[in-house]
């Protein structure tokens, strides 16, 4: 895909008259797919799919066009050219922008990550070998996935990743499962039958009684994975500028000083780390780590162009919708062998799902839970919950009411393959809350 790439870069960001600027973003990916059903192979395909936004710009004037490319060069090019030509001959139609911003120093980069994945029989074999005897559903998608950016000025940026995610459940009954996931770039053998073999014992524990809880607070401890869950709903308008300055942001209680998370909540959007492109798509390169949050308070946000030029801040590399793309939260001191035992007597939480805010400016939010969730008693697991529903604020939970975080965080991607696979993702440990409020 590079080579194709660099020569559409060099046919289309050209100086031209009419126009200012020329910029081409590029989206490109080579996956395989597979879905299980019964622990054996539903379906199976593979999708490669490139994908070309030309933008120009005269003034404070922008008009762009996205087109689906072949992979053909000279087809794509012009296709590409044809578009060019046709924003520019609508430029002078298009209204001023008063809040365009476009970077002015020119910053090239490259990032090329290679993986160890899985090929698709392996990862049938290995299915088929451990989860023999279960009903297994799950679905896999993997392989390179590609960002890139040129401009008329000289500018590149290339990022292309090699990962993979398979997630699965194993069915026992009714309503009861247990949901597992494995991510990242290099596929491990071991690794992946640790966590089946996780999963397995935790699908034996699902035949014992049920137990109901009644409505109340409880001690409980989420995984990484729920926890992922509750940082990806606070994204939704916690940290961008926009919505700070305009006072709707869920974290405004934060940001005004008026409650403070525990000390030892640290967030940063981390793009040196994560698997998503440390720049975005309309040139802007992202710093390594930005600061949300040290200590337990504010500590920045994430600045898209036009908030930027608004609010006159500096632009920080955030996507229009100005949520974080490698979210990470820093680690604690509790070993994960140690968490039943912290844990005490109280809910272990694998997964959460239908979360939403129940109180914006409270950061109230309300979910269910969901697969293996269980009750635990003097630190061990004795039974497994009925479905509950939680409603407690954010600031509560990871403020006064946290205990304490694991020592090893986890990458959880995000799952989306709606139109294209996904890059943004969110590390984070697992963690301890005290009174937890389910509310039926």
């Amino acid at each position: 895909m590079r080579p194709h790439f660099d020569a559409l870069a060099t046919a289309v960001c050209t100086d031209v008259a009419g126009t200012d600027r020329v910029s081409l973003a590029y989206c490109a990916e080579s996956s395989h797919f597979i879905r299980f059903n019964h622990a054996a192979v539903r379906q199976a395909g593979h999708v490669d799919q490139r994908y070309g936004t030309v933008t120009v710009v005269s003034g404070a004037r922008q008009a762009s066009a996205t087109v689906t490319l072949s992979g053909e060069l000279d087809a794509d090019r012009m296709m590409l050219l044809a578009e060019r030509a046709l924003l520019i001959e609508q430029l002078p139609f298009v209204p001023e922008d008063r809040y365009l911003l476009l970077p002015q120093s020119l910053e090239s980069s490259e990032r090329n990550t290679t993986g160890r994945l899985p090929t698709p029989q392996q990862l049938i074999d290995a299915v088929h070998t451990l989860a023999a005897g279960t009903d297994l559903v799950g679905f896999y998608a993997g392989g390179p996935v590609v960002r890139a950016f040129a401009d008329s000025r000289g500018q590149r940026n290339w990022h292309s990743v090699e990962s993979f995610q398979f997630e699965w459940c194993l069915y026992h009954a009714a309503d009861q499962a247990v949901k597992s996931s494995y991510a990242g770039s290099d596929w491990d053998d071991a690794e992946f039958a640790r966590r089946m073999g996780q999963a397995r014992e935790q699908l034996a524990l699902l035949a014992l009684p049920v137990k109901t809880l009644t409505p109340g607070q409880y001690r409980a401890y989420f995984t990484p994975v729920a926890v992922a869950d509750l940082l990806a709903t606070l994204s939704w308008g916690g940290f961008g500028l926009k919505s700070r300055k305009t006072g709707v942001s869920t974290l405004m209680q934060l940001h005004r000083g008026e409650v403070r998370l525990h000390p030892g909540i640290d967030l940063t959007e981390e793009s040196g780390q994560g698997i998503a492109p440390s720049f975005q798509l309309d040139g802007f390169v992202k710093p390594p780590a930005v600061p949300l949050v040290r200590g337990g308070r504010s500590a920045g946000t994430l600045n898209s162009p036009r908030s930027a030029r608004e609010y006159s801040a500096p632009a920080n590399g955030s996507s229009s919708n100005e949520a974080p793309e490698s979210l990470a939260l820093a680690t604690g001191t509790l070993a994960a062998a140690d968490v039943l035992r912290a844990l005490g007597t109280g809910v272990y939480v694998s997964n959460l799902h239908y979360l939403n805010y129940s109180d914006r400016l409270a950061c109230r939010m309300t979910g269910m839970t969901r697969f293996a969730c269980f009750w635990v008693e003097a630190g061990a697991i004795v039974a497994p919950i009925a479905v509950m529903r939680f409603d407690d604020s954010f600031l509560r939970m990871f403020g006064d009411g946290l205990v304490a975080l694991t020592q090893e965080a986890e990458l959880v991607p995000d799952n989306g393959t709606y139109g294209a696979r996904q890059l943004a993702s969110v590390t984070t440990p697992g963690a301890i809350v005290e009174g937890l409020r389910f509310t039926l």
